[in-house]
């Protein structure tokens, strides 16, 4: 054996660590955990193209709740900071991940103006089993056209 060989070995035992690892935590969640995800995400845009702001708040977290205090408080902070989740023209989920350190569904927006933007869906289970949204973060992706 070479030294050379001998040398990688322990980085390639690392590097299929970090492999199983990664693919023990994506399919960490149920294929009815990821349906739930992005049933609950397109029930609450829906919720937002109606202005209904109680059922658009049902979707978040007791602590979001808490925070944002009622629906109309909630919808006032979406329509002004999250536009292009108030009136998404289109909606198109891509993976899961842990990227906000809970299990979080990556998602497509078009806005209102066309224009692209990626966003991250937090989701907390519930001590009655349900999942809710504990955080939304949204960028513009950069130099797309949508």
């Amino acid at each position: 054996m070479s030294s050379s060989s001998a040398l990688l070995r322990p980085f390639i035992a690392l590097a299929a660590l970090a492999l199983a690892v990664g693919l023990a935590a994506a399919s960490e969640w149920s294929d009815s955990d990821r349906s739930e995800f992005q049933r609950i995400i397109n029930t609450q845009i829906s919720a937002f193209h109606a202005d209904d702001g109680a059922k658009a708040y049902s979707f978040a977290t007791p602590r979001l709740q808490k925070k944002f205090v009622n629906p109309s408080i909630f919808m006032q902070m979406v329509r002004t900071g999250y536009p292009a989740v108030y009136r998404a023209r289109n909606v198109e989920f891509a993976g899961i991940s842990d990227e906000l350190g809970k299990p979080t569904q990556r998602v497509k927006l078009i806005g209102p103006d066309g224009s692209l933007w990626l966003g991250l869906y937090g989701f907390q289970k519930q001590p009655d089993g349900s999942w809710r949204i504990s955080a939304v973060v949204i960028r513009k992706a950069p130099d797309a056209a949508a």
